[in-house]
């Protein structure tokens, strides 16, 4: 299958129940909490890859990677994440205002509720990747299309601002305002994320000259940000 290939629903199911089995740590991410990560990684304001974010699924650290049945499993279910990521990340360079979080949804007083908060705390996981990188739309007109996720997804809020969360009423309508926000998010980083991924970063892992650029270009490191480097010193 095409890493392109969007998830069937058997597919979803399938992932869905290994990160809720025993296999998973107890801190593994749930679908909801995994796809506002997911989401955090595609549209924010640095290319992060795989390598990196995909241990964060699983737990705090790497020893709570799972307990895999055998390499064929784990290539299977880590190929399903990287279907999930790319789903994402088509949907915003096709039809952002098309994208859907995925809510849960539960009935309070007769009414259908959207629940956000495990895809708010997963999509501030995807920010605390880059903590410093994310400050330029909070010092923009943006900064209050930010205001629910921070309410739903940080793990400290403060006092006053309970007020705002106190209610599955209130937390729904903060719902609906994530999703119709999202868009203006995403555009908000597209020219500063092409310029950041020309950046050669020293904290990251050091990379071969003939390996494959990780600004995402398809060329060799020697041949794109690594001549730039060169150049430089």
């Amino acid at each position: 299958m095409q890493l392109d290939q969007p998830l069937t629903e058997k597919e979803f199911d399938e992932l869905d129940k290994f990160l809720l089995s025993d296999r998973s740590s107890d801190d593994a991410m749930t679908m909801d909490t995994l796809h506002g990560y997911l989401t955090a990684i595609a549209i924010g304001p640095e290319t992060i890859m795989p390598a990196e974010w995909l241990v964060k699924v699983w737990g705090e650290d790497a020893s709570a990677a799972p307990k895999w049945k055998n390499a064929k499993e784990e290539e299977k279910i880590v190929n399903l994440i990287m279907r999930f990521m790319n789903e994402v990340l088509v949907t915003f360079e096709v039809a952002p205002k098309e994208f859907e979080p995925l809510f849960c949804e539960h009935e309070h007083n007769g009414d259908a509720i959207l629940d956000a908060e495990a895809w708010c705390w997963g999509f501030w996981e995807g920010m605390e990747l880059r903590p410093g990188s994310w400050q330029p739309i909070w010092e923009s007109d943006l900064a209050p299309l930010m205001r629910p996720i921070y309410l739903l997804g940080a793990d400290e809020i403060e006092e006053a601002e309970l007020k705002e969360v106190d209610d599955p009423a209130k937390a729904h309508k903060l719902a609906q305002q994530i999703e119709a926000n999202l868009p203006a998010i995403h555009k908000f980083w597209v020219p500063l994320r092409k310029a950041a991924v020309q950046t050669v970063k020293r904290d990251e892992p050091k990379v071969g000259r003939n390996d494959d650029c990780p600004c995402g270009s398809g060329k060799k490191y020697k041949k794109c940000c690594g001549a730039d480097a060169g150049a430089a010193e």
